[in-house]
């Protein structure tokens, strides 16, 4: 048997192995499902090739054998896991800052590193395949799953995401640490009416391609293995559905050679939520029909699909390529020839998992993804030998769960026993890392204050008429007189707030993105007593607090930081880190001001406010400050006219002005000053962390192919248009904060037709 011998090639292996599959054992290798229960008989009647978050490793083991050693050709099962930052609906792995955390570092290789022992920790314990990185570009804050992502910004996510896919897939994706990876959502996902998740978004073919598609071609360019296909719909289309999407970009414009795959039990909603199609056969043989090739979280694929190819409704040619892209995963694993990435490694995993060098790196993901937001009269860092009592105030600065932030519990669906997912003593939380660092130089007082429940909550109903998240088992909690005692005769006080697992993620948008529950009143509270007044965000995006802006000492955007957050966060506070972060999406002042993103197209009468609302949002794309100080100077370009088909070369001085030693982000923007189609008025196009001495300058310098340049025109045309480009250079995308020059290109060029 060909299929059998591992010194063919993959692709004659995989054509002998699939001609001797029948269509049922070939509709098997097109499902995932995600439960343990009846998995064995799943295997044994429906051939089923998959499974999602597998967490006991017996099960997984029963599971695999039966499938290599008692069906017919022995073919492995893949199992995947949800583990966008890090292997973290495992019990005891370890748990990553959330990836808009890890975004604000501007890391690659940080993101590549923390891919990579994901993909160690998934490995060891029999997993094969993430469901990361997710490439979704937020537009509308009151979306839950904002945490999920890498900012606003296209070229940032797509950098970053192919980091990524880098980190999971290794050197050789068979290797011994390295997974698959599956980009997610495509696409179009952040930007639906209201921000609610799954609804439906109004774009048109040509923002697609400027503006949502651009992350998921540069990472699909690094060979991920799957795409997973977003839940809304656009313009009235399914994603799951949309030829365009699925065919004519992913796998015919770009060469996509991996498969795709719905989101969970999307393919069902056409029928039960969206109301596109009559009945599951329907549904199912649209989906087929528009390039979708594995049905995720849909076991009636398995009875229906056998049916469809038999009645001729759709073509066994469809099925067979479908199999081709999930049976070449298999093979490339080295899962077909016993390697050893069949079963879980017991022993590995008690040597790696949260193993203290997987620990150093999540202290180092999260010191890079603080955010320094204010520090007025120099309150930070907190000085030790002046400092004898610090009073540490509110819900989040003692909350594990929060730290580690969302994807993080597989079962929170109940929400009743968190240190079955991760224990408590695995976790640094906020008063941890700040009574580590103090020891016996300080006296650390805490005080609960409040949580961050809201005030009222109104849980998701399940397209299912499933019952909802037992919300009632985190009911608000507040005792501010309390926190008030215990803060008075404080020094400084650290108050952690920020938002909760009850309306972070997955199905929990928000209208409101103020601070919930009572954590105002508290913050107020601590602020009459007239003490220094440091304020830790703990939360998983942006939120409208103008107030505190206004009247806290000194702002730290710490977002969910992961397993050693607290210690990062502390580190920051106390000056043992110099902070570098700088925000991947602006921050709206108020709800009602979105959007404020920074690569906005120009218009509105001439001006982008409103009446009662300031223009300039409450902080900027790239905004973040430092414990020391930068200045720019000497922006300056080789030549000034260029050809489409020439590179752009640019170089810009930066000084370090202050004291201490740090890394600035240094960030390169484009605008295309006269276009054919509305262009942002400003798109970041290079960037880089440059470690600077106190009193140092050094020059950066970037290329930036004039390709680069390109906008996607009215043709569906992706096309560098002759003209003039404003170039800037800075710390942040605020005008105030860049310099600029303008180039010349001299001719137009098309590189690329939709």
């Amino acid at each position: 048997m060909d299929y059998r011998n591992r010194r063919l090639p993959v692709s004659r292996r995989v054509e002998d192995l699939l001609k001797r599959m029948t269509v049922e054992e070939k509709i098997g290798q097109l499902v995932q499902l995600d439960t343990y229960k009846d998995a064995t008989s799943q295997i044994a009647r429906h051939h089923a090739g998959s499974f999602a978050n597998i967490i006991d490793p017996e099960a997984g083991r029963r599971m695999q054998e039966y499938a290599v050693k008692r069906t017919r050709l022995g073919i492995p099962l893949i199992f995947e896991f949800d583990a966008i930052h890090g292997h973290a609906f495992w019990p005891g792995a370890t748990v990553f800052p959330t990836p808009l955390a890890m975004s604000s570092s501007w890391d690659r290789r940080l993101l590549k590193d923390v891919a990579a022992v994901t993909a160690k920790e998934v490995a060891l314990t029999g997993g094969h395949q993430v469901f990361s990185p997710v490439l979704c570009l937020p537009r509308d804050m009151r979306w839950g799953r904002v945490d999920e992502t890498f900012g606003e910004d296209p070229y940032l996510i797509g950098e970053l995401g192919a980091a990524m896919v880098d980190g999971y897939q290794g050197k050789s994706i068979g290797g011994r640490y390295s997974v698959a990876s599956t980009l997610k959502h495509f696409a179009g996902y952040g930007e639906t009416i209201g921000g609610r998740d799954g609804a439906d978004a109004d774009h048109g073919k040509r923002k697609m391609l400027a503006l949502f598609l651009p992350p998921f071609k540069r990472a699909a360019s690094r060979g991920p293995y799957s795409v997973m296909i977003a839940y809304h719909n656009i313009d009235g289309v399914p994603c799951v559905t949309n030829r365009w999407l699925l065919t004519h970009v992913l796998k015919e414009a770009w060469g996509f050679r991996g498969y795709t795959r719905t989101d969970w039990n999307n393919a069902d909603m056409l029928v039960y939520l969206r109301h596109n199609a009559a009945n599951l056969e329907e549904a199912y043989t649209k989906a087929l029909r528009a390039g979708t090739d594995v049905m995720s979280c849909s076991p009636e694929f398995l009875e229906v699909a056998p049916r469809l190819v038999r009645g001729g409704r759709v073509p066994e040619s469809l099925i067979d390529a479908a199999v081709r892209r999930v049976l070449r995963l298999k093979f490339d694993l080295g899962l077909m020839d016993g390697g050893p990435k069949v079963f879980a490694d017991k022993r590995g995993m008690k040597r790696f998992l949260n193993c203290r060098a997987h620990r150093r790196l999540a202290l180092r993901a999260a010191c890079e993804s603080i955010v320094l937001l204010k520090n007025a009269n120099a309150t930070l860092p907190l000085d030790l030998r002046k400092i004898r009592k610090i009073a540490v105030v509110g819900g989040n600065a003692d909350d594990h769960v929060v730290t580690l932030g969302d994807w993080a519990w597989l079962k929170n669906g109940e929400w009743t026993n968190w240190e079955a997912e991760h224990r408590r003593s695995d976790v640094v939380t906020l008063l941890d890392g700040i009574k580590a660092v103090c020891g016996r130089r300080a006296a650390v007082k805490y005080a609960f204050g409040c949580d961050a429940m809201p005030d009222r909550h109104y849980a998701l109903q399940h397209a299912y008429n499933q019952p909802t998240p037992k919300y009632a088992l985190l009911k608000k909690q507040s005792d501010i007189p309390g926190a008030v005692a215990a803060a008075r005769d404080a020094d400084v006080i650290v108050a952690g707030v920020g938002d909760c697992i009850a309306i972070m993620g997955e199905g929990r948008d928000r209208a409101d993105l103020g601070l919930t529950g009572d954590q105002m009143t508290l913050l107020r509270e601590m602020k009459a007593l007239g003490k220094p007044l440091v304020v830790v965000l703990l939360n998983s995006k942006p939120l409208t607090i103008p107030w505190v802006v206004e009247n806290a000492d000194a702002i730290v955007e710490a977002w969910n930081p992961g397993c050693e957050g607290g210690r990062a966060v502390a580190e920051v506070l106390f000056g043992r880190v110099n902070p570098l972060g700088k925000l991947t999406v602006s921050w709206p002042v108020h709800v009602g001001q979105q959007p404020v993103f920074y690569n906005s197209t120009p218009g509105w009468h001439g001006q982008q406010t409103y009446v009662d609302m300031p223009a300039e949002p409450l902080f900027r794309f790239g905004f973040g400050l430092s414990y020391t100080a930068y200045e720019y100077s000497n922006l300056r370009v080789k030549k000034r006219t260029l050809r489409a088909d020439e590179t752009l070369r640019i170089a810009v001085d930066v000084k370090n002005t202050g004291e201490r030693a740090g890394v600035e982000i240094v960030q390169v923007y484009v605008n295309d000053m006269v276009s054919s189609v509305s262009a942002p008025v400003k798109e970041l196009k290079a960037f880089a962390r440059v470690r600077l001495m106190p009193g140092q300058k050094k020059t950066v310098r970037f290329r930036i192919p004039c390709t680069e340049l390109a906008l996607v025109n009215e043709e569906l045309e992706v096309a560098v248009e002759a003209g003039e480009f404003r170039i800037f250079a800075g710390g942040s995308s605020r005008d105030s904060d860049l310099l600029s020059t303008v180039v010349k290109v001299t001719d137009s060029k098309v590189i690329m037709r939709y």
